[in-house]
């Protein structure tokens, strides 16, 4: 089963911050990119596959501050 998660996202300011995220979380295995804005990103992922706090963990390893809202 999927579920859906929203991480809060401090430090992104333009688009280069929003392409970064993006593409971090695109080349995750078991996640699905819904939406990346400037402060938070949207996305499916398989809680077998991957945690909430893996995925915060992705965007936090290319230098911004993240945190699951689900």
């Amino acid at each position: 089963m999927q579920e859906v998660l929203v991480l809060s996202i401090e430090g992104m300011h333009c688009g280069a911050c929003v392409r970064r995220v993006t593409a971090a979380l695109g080349k995750t295995e078991g996640i699905e990119v819904n939406s990346v804005e400037v402060g938070s990103a949207r996305v499916t992922f398989h809680p077998e596959d991957i945690t909430a706090d893996k995925i915060a963990d992705v965007v936090n390893q290319i230098g911004f501050a993240a945190r699951a809202e689900r």
